[in-house]
């Protein structure tokens, strides 16, 4: 657990600084523990993201996900107990065991948008974690504004699909639930958005121009093209 945390650190440039073990005999039942962390990061004022200059017709630059980044265990897990798969084994649509699909560890981002901060000027960064694409990219940018998304310009990972299929999830409840494929979306200048993608590439991840920035004044804040 240890050398997972400090190669994390390692890939991002951060430092870990250590923590400290509480036994609280009588709590924890034998054989669990509780682990919990946070990360601090530092920033000229005058550089933070805050949206503001985000406006309708900038690009949206989705980047590749892992797969589940830590998200929406509690329903995976009632699918799979449903379900009564192996985890060792393939499951329907996937080419390895299952629980190599379902524990892929998240992807890291913050070499990537180290790259891009000194190539790309970058207007907002949305992190897509709980709450999907529905949820969390609205956040990032003013009020009033929303994105559209158009489903066919990125690839689906085949987890989610098992995921959708197996449990017979709706896909509203897929899509506040979870990335989709897309683990980081990016909001920049439409001039930039061709540029935004050849740096990620070149970074070693997959990114497409997936959407836009719209108007969203009395509707809905996310939309999508199918």
């Amino acid at each position: 657990m240890i050398a997972g945390i400090a190669s994390a650190c390692a890939e991002c440039g951060c430092a870990l600084l250590g923590g400290e073990t509480a036994e609280l005999p009588g709590f924890y039942a034998a054989g669990e523990y509780d682990l919990a962390g946070f990360a601090v990061g530092v920033v000229e004022r005058d550089a933070i993201l805050d949206g503001r200059t985000v406006v309708p017709g900038d690009a949206a630059i989705g980047v590749a996900s892992s797969g589940l980044h830590s998200n929406g265990y509690s329903l995976v897990r009632r699918v799979v107990e449903q379900a009564g798969l192996d985890l060792g084994r393939p499951a329907p649509g996937l080419s390895e065991p299952l629980g190599n699909a379902l524990l892929r560890p998240t992807r890291l981002y913050p070499p990537l948008v180290a790259t891009l901060a000194g190539r790309v000027p970058l207007k907002a960064i949305a992190h897509i974690t709980g709450g999907g694409l529905l949820e969390n990219p609205p956040r990032v940018v003013p009020e009033g504004l929303g994105f559209r998304f158009d489903r066919r310009a990125w690839p689906e990972p085949p987890v989610f699909d098992f995921v959708r299929r197996t449990g017979g999830v709706p896909e509203t409840e897929m899509l506040r639930t979870f990335n989709l494929g897309l683990g980081l979306v990016l909001v920049v200048a439409p001039p930039d958005a061709d540029a935004a993608v050849a740096a990620a590439g070149a970074a070693g991840y997959e990114a497409w121009r997936v959407g836009e920035v719209i108007a969203a004044t009395g509707g809905e804040r996310v939309v999508f093209a199918e």
